[in-house]
């Protein structure tokens, strides 16, 4: 068992290695310690500076370990909190997608005859036509397309050309491949507006976008 002299020792060579500073009112305290270090034979003094500075290191890798258990709990946390988020904005995107893609599919399904046929029909009914065959996010687009095309006009006509109806198409009767009221019927031009718009560009706003850019589509 180390004698008291020893411990002491001990304890005033850990304040050394550490390299605590003594202060003016512990100069008699720092004194009797290295007196009682000196009374060591010294044969062990190397031996108990030598477990004084094991024993801080213990006590700095027991900290390190506590400090690295905390650094990688809370890594793992936000890990844990970020893929949570990932997945959520991933499930709300595709309910979203598919809730688009069943809008789109019951307005697609709907025909032009389900429209009563008029004499003639103002822009506020065939935009009424259109928002329902068009899919809400992308009526904006394809609104921006037929009001620059024709304003709305289902029997416009240019005069050099000889493009025709709300979307001009050139020439006119190719939209007879959605219905043969194609000159006088907005609900058959929407309809194969809608058509042209997806099957070339993918949608209105692609269309929309292509239509910025070249002014036609």
């Amino acid at each position: 068992m180390a004698s008291a002299t020893v411990v002491t020792a001990v304890g005033s060579v850990t304040g050394v290695a550490s390299g605590s500073a003594a202060q003016p009112n512990d100069a008699e305290a720092t004194a009797a310690d290295s007196t009682l270090l000196a009374d060591i034979p010294a044969g062990q003094q190397a031996q108990v500076q030598t477990a004084s500075l094991t024993q801080q290191a213990d006590v700095q890798a027991i900290a390190a370990d506590a400090s690295a258990k905390r650094t990688a709990e809370e890594s793992a946390r936000k890990e844990a909190a970020k893929t949570a988020l990932e997945k959520k904005e991933a499930a709300e995107k595709a309910e979203k997608l598919a809730k688009e893609k069943a809008e789109a599919e019951a307005k697609a399904a709907k025909a032009p005859s389900s429209f009563p046929v008029q004499g003639s029909y103002s822009i506020s009914e065939i935009q009424s036509m259109a928002r329902s065959m068009v899919p809400s996010g992308q009526f904006q687009c394809f609104s921006n397309i037929v009001d620059h095309e024709s304003s709305w006009n289902y029997r416009a006509v240019n005069a050099s050309s000889g493009a025709y109806g709300l979307f001009q198409a050139l020439p006119g009767s190719k939209m007879s491949s959605v219905g043969s009221d194609w000159q006088t019927n907005p609900a058959t031009q929407i309809k194969w507006g809608l058509n042209y718009m997806d099957s070339r560009y993918g949608s209105p706003c692609e269309a929309w976008s292509f239509w910025q850019a070249n002014h036609w589509y």
